[in-house]
């Protein structure tokens, strides 16, 4: 249910379960740490799904069992976040709950027109991961941030750039194409100045 695709340093990572709007289940989530972990070697991360949903977050099985609060949607992020080349979240869809992370952490985010992304922590008894809020306050402000997880607030797409949640908003078809086509420099560099073009940009 996760696919990885190497092609030389892009490695594109699919979430491939799109009966269950792509949700998470533990052992799904334990995959995503170890791919995210071992993708240091990479020079290009392009993180997308199939269907219309990113990711809905946790599986609701898994999310009553505990994976809601796990640690492992922690790991995740803080292994993307490390990436020392270009990581790019290809929203192909609606983004929600701990799914939210993953992207977060991401270094850019495009997303198709009918993407949704919401975050309802609050509604849930739940407190969001531990470094999101953070990085959602770098990308759009205390405010706006506060909208999302306190008001438990739905963006459109269209309100997600106007924020600065995401970059870019591509058409469906063109959402790979123009992940890789962002991809290309980074791809054609040297991996030692790539890695410190994105250290001056921190």
């Amino acid at each position: 249910m996760i696919e990885v695709e190497k092609d030389g340093g892009l490695w594109t990572v699919t979430i491939n379960r799109p009966d269950k709007a792509n949700s998470l289940t533990a052992g799904m989530l334990e995959e995503l740490c170890e791919i995210a972990e071992a993708a240091q070697a990479a020079r290009v991360l392009i993180l997308t799904g199939r269907g219309k949903v990113f990711s809905a977050g946790a599986d609701l099985e898994a999310a009553r069992a505990g994976l809601a609060t796990s640690p492992l949607w922690e790991r995740l992020s803080g292994a993307i976040a490390a990436l020392p080349g270009l990581s790019i979240a290809a929203l192909n869809g609606t983004l929600a709950g701990g799914s939210m992370g993953m992207a977060l952490a991401c270094d850019l985010r495009i997303a198709v027109p009918g993407a949704k992304f919401f975050y309802p922590v609050m509604k849930l008894g739940f407190l969001p991961q531990p470094s999101d809020p953070g990085r959602m306050v770098a990308l759009m402000g205390p405010a706006r941030t506060k909208l999302v997880l306190m008001g438990g607030q739905k963006l459109t797409a269209e309100e997600a750039l106007s924020y600065g949640l995401i970059d870019r908003i591509v058409e469906d078809v063109a959402l790979i194409e123009v992940a890789r086509a962002i991809a290309a420099d980074t791809l054609a560099a040297k991996a030692e100045f790539a890695s410190t073009m994105k250290g001056m940009c921190r």
